[in-house]
């Protein structure tokens, strides 16, 4: 098992029929909700999140069918999450093709991104879980917590590295450790093996979110599907500049200062030369690399299994993403 592709061939019945299912439970009775939904879904991505959660299921030898069911509800939260930042963050483009919000204004998004999170919570009670409920309850309100926790350090030249990462485990990493950690209670596992699950999801989802960080400064639009230096165009202080406005000064200080205080994107030409010269994507890569070995190591208590290898591969596979 070297990349993705394998992967994804590894579980290809499951996500046949998570897709179907995702597709299925999409239906309403309103136009609009079927359009805009199917555009967001339709999108592309890899929809890695409920991807680690058929894995974790599978690493621990589950033999039920609501894992695909659980799978979709990660994924529609996460969808949800998606509509509702664009909006926030006034974007056009997502994966090379015009946001929801750009399509449909506004509104429109808002209300079917409340209508996924509504759907979600309705599949969420089928398993008869109260522990899973609890755990994506509290995900959903980490996340809302999170994005407010990211619009109030917008424009903040002075973020540190412990409130950087504060914003991006309850943004991105807690759905990550949400999806791995119900993978382990479908399957009735251990605490010790439950607790190395919800690691596992919490050290990748840092890790991923972080090189994020990085490819909004190091790619190109053409293979990002957004414009380079979208983050720096909002305002938001990432791990990357945190540590250039910790290793600079004077004037290059000054002017990595004033694009964060001013949302300014129109010199990253100079901007990125600057993050160059401090190593600022090599220090946020090793950032990225230690959450990925941690990822790694929190598996020790799994079985050996071909899913526990591609668990592992996924750690290698967040660090050398190109998009």
């Amino acid at each position: 098992m070297k990349d993705f592709d394998d992967i994804q061939t590894l579980l290809k019945d499951d996500l046949a029929q998570t897709d179907a299912l995702l597709h299925s439970r999409l239906s309403s009775n309103v136009a609009l909700i079927n359009q805009v939904s199917s555009y967001i879904i339709s999108a592309g991505g890899k929809r890695l999140r409920p991807l680690l959660l058929l894995l974790c299921a599978r690493a621990t030898h589950y033999q039920g069918e609501h894992h695909r069911l659980m799978a979709v509800v990660i994924e529609l939260i996460h969808t949800a999450t998606l509509l509702h930042d664009d909006i926030v963050d006034e974007s056009s483009t997502r994966r090379g093709k015009n946001t929801a919000n750009e399509v449909w204004g506004n509104a429109a998004s808002v209300l079917v991104g409340d209508f996924l999170y509504s759907r979600s919570f309705e599949m969420m009670v089928e398993p008869g879980s109260m522990k899973i409920m609890q755990i994506l309850s509290k995900a959903t309100n980490e996340i809302a917590q999170g994005e407010v926790l990211q619009l109030l350090n917008c424009k903040n030249s002075t973020l540190t590295q412990d409130e950087y990462y504060q914003v991006i485990e309850r943004k991105t990493a807690i759905l990550f450790q949400a999806a791995t950690q119900i993978g382990g209670i479908l399957s009735k596992v251990n605490n010790t093996q439950e607790q190395a699950l919800k690691d596992y999801g919490l050290h990748l989802g840092n890790a991923f979110q972080i090189i994020d960080d990085v490819l909004d400064y190091e790619s190109d639009s053409d293979t990002m599907g957004k414009e380079v230096g979208d983050d720096l165009s909002e305002g938001k202080t990432t791990l990357p500049m945190i540590y250039a406005l910790a290793n600079t000064s004077g004037a290059d200080k000054q002017l990595l200062e004033d694009a964060i205080n001013n949302a300014d994107n129109t010199k990253i030409t100079k901007v990125v030369q600057i993050l160059q010269s401090v190593d600022a994507f090599e220090y946020t890569r090793k950032q990225a690399k230690k959450s990925a070995d941690l990822a790694k190591t929190s598996l020790d208590s799994i079985d050996q299994s071909p899913y526990k290898d591609a668990l592992i591969l996924l750690c290698d596979l967040s660090l050398a993403r190109k998009s």
